[in-house]
């Protein structure tokens, strides 16, 4: 699949000037060996700018799953390059790919992987353990993260005693927190009730705003709505639907 045309920019100084991209699949695809092969997902180009805010979309089993661990850095294609921030992260070795995920890849996920027993402040700042970030700037990074999801004032709250809306935003806050390139979230509402996930929604719709990259893996029509584009997978093959110019008034800039 060829990505449609980059989106123009008012506010760039040059609008003839090459967009930049935060992701690009160059004939990236994945075969799963086997007898036969299960061709997982098929030879696909897409190109995602910064700033975007991208859904993919798809039935069971069609290579939504496939397309998210090759995106975040978890399986390497068989075929094709990815690049991420100008990266040919195809090229890199495995511990080279494991420090760039973490420093460029935020991951948000249906179930929120919080530690029960640690405060939201203490779930986020575990997250910057592994990346190097000094000590005494953990804390008061974890506490800007929250205040930007809208939980500063629950940063000592445990999960048990927070709501799912909470939980997600602390999940999300957590992902965040390494000020990544990209956010991609998996399915992030399916655990909460339709209020709830308005809620978070329009967090992601004020992410979006601010500039943050988002690619969200989804089978609910009401969230891949709110996406500036939307890509299907079906039986591995991932297509672009066209999208109107004026997109949802949350998510217009």
């Amino acid at each position: 699949m060829t990505a449609s045309a980059p989106h123009p920019r008012t506010d760039a100084p040059d609008v003839l000037a090459a967009p930049e991209l935060v992701m690009e699949f160059d004939e990236v695809a994945l075969t799963y060996p086997g007898s036969p092969p299960v061709e997982a997902l098929k030879p696909c180009h897409l190109a995602v700018e910064r700033g975007d805010y991208l859904a993919v979309v798809g039935p069971s089993g069609s290579g939504k799953s496939t397309f998210l661990n090759i995106a975040g850095l978890l399986d390497v294609p068989t075929q094709g390059r990815y690049l991420l921030d100008g990266t040919d992260t195809t090229a890199l070795r495995e511990a080279d790919r494991t420090a760039l995920r973490g420093r460029r890849i935020g991951f948000v996920f249906q179930a929120f992987h919080l530690v029960p027993h640690r405060s939201a402040v203490e779930n986020v700042t575990l997250s910057m353990l592994y990346a190097g970030t000094p000590r005494r700037e953990r804390r008061e990074r974890a506490l800007e993260a929250l205040h930007r999801v809208g939980l500063d004032h629950r940063a000592d709250a445990l999960p048990i005693r927070m709501s799912g809306g909470e939980r997600q935003r602390v999940a999300i806050a957590r992902a965040l927190v390494a000020r990544p390139s990209l956010l991609l979230c998996d399915e992030l509402t399916g655990n909460l009730d339709s209020a709830t996930a308005e809620s978070v929604l329009t967090l992601l719709d004020e992410l979006h705003r601010d500039g943050m990259t988002l690619l969200v893996i989804t089978h609910d029509p009401v969230v891949a709505a709110r996406a500036a584009r939307r890509v299907t997978i079906r039986d591995g093959v991932l297509t672009e639907a066209e999208t109107p110019a004026v997109h949802t008034a949350a998510g217009a800039r």
